[in-house]
């Protein structure tokens, strides 16, 4: 199939590299030459714009900061009527509610299928294919992409309709944001503890302090090899949108009355990294705030 590709960042780029892996025709665009030339590199054919990128395509993915960028890219660089009209378009960013469901409205405007389907599982599932996606609209329509999104994925899982996807994402993200934050105090302590860091994480892993968090990112170097405190905290998934998926949850909290104090706790800690000056760091960075070593 021929593919168009929006968005070639720390997550764009591994997922629609997996689609060339697959033997699909990938054009790509990002508003960044770091990312137009990475892509290059990975197999991808990279456009000069969002209209090349979109043009042909059977299929068209966005993974982008947020709801704005979305927006601004399907519609108003008017991506959703320059592709054919037999396109799907399946967002994979994390963005509002909300922004969904107009982007599923604008979509059938414009004659045109739309899932919103976000994904979990960070950079490493997105290099190995493993991603869960979360996938919101027609199943009718998932079906006739499913074998496409496969190549990227180690599970797909159609939650509802419109919008369904990006909540169920935002309240996992929050969950995870929640762990993240047990995890990072729970590896301080155990250090001024005086325990081995890979002995013990080793020992949660298999006990009732297991989380994904703690399995992939344990913020103690040497001890797994995909944390991102292995590599100075660059790369993996940046504070900044970490708090902006919190930012979400608080907003869906505050509509329908549901009170979320951890949740705000870790929102106002992803802020102060940002106020330091590490909003770009991945988010386990936060290691340093609850050791007091910066």
């Amino acid at each position: 199939m021929r593919i168009g590709w929006l968005g070639l960042g720390n997550m764009g780029l591994p997922m629609a590299g997996r689609l060339v892996d697959a033997g699909h025709e990938v054009l790509g665009y990002d508003v960044t030459a770091p990312a137009r030339r990475a892509a290059a590199s990975r197999g991808i054919t990279v456009a000069d714009s969002v209209a090349d990128a979109v043009t042909g395509a059977d299929a068209v993915f966005t993974m982008l900061p947020n709801g704005a960028v979305v927006r601004e890219v399907l519609v108003e660089h008017s991506a959703l009527v320059r592709a054919p009209a037999r396109a799907v378009f399946i967002d994979c960013s994390t963005i509002d509610i909300a922004d969904a469901h107009d982007l599923h409205t604008a979509a059938v405007s414009a004659g045109r299928r739309f899932l919103d389907a976000p994904v979990s599982g960070g950079v490493g599932g997105a290099a190995g294919g493993s991603l869960t996606f979360m996938v919101g609209g027609d199943a009718e329509v998932l079906a006739t992409v499913r074998s496409l999104v496969q190549a990227m994925a180690g599970r797909i899982v159609h939650v509802g309709g419109p919008g369904a996807g990006q909540a169920a994402k935002i309240v996992n993200n929050m969950m995870l944001g929640i762990n993240l934050a047990g995890l990072c105090e729970g590896a301080v302590l155990a250090e001024r503890l005086g325990l081995d860091a890979a002995t013990f994480q080793s020992l949660a892993a298999a006990s009732s302090g297991d989380s994904w968090a703690l399995r992939t990112w344990y913020p103690a170097p040497g001890v797994v090899q995909s944390a991102a405190v292995n590599r100075d905290f660059d790369g993996g998934f940046a504070a900044d949108l970490l708090a902006k998926d919190l930012r979400l949850a608080l907003q869906a909290g505050e509509r329908t009355g549901t009170p979320l104090p951890h949740a705000t706790a870790v929102a106002e800690a992803m802020h102060d990294l940002h106020e330091r000056g590490h909003g770009g760091k991945d988010c386990t960075v936060l290691v340093r705030s609850v050791a007091g070593s910066w």
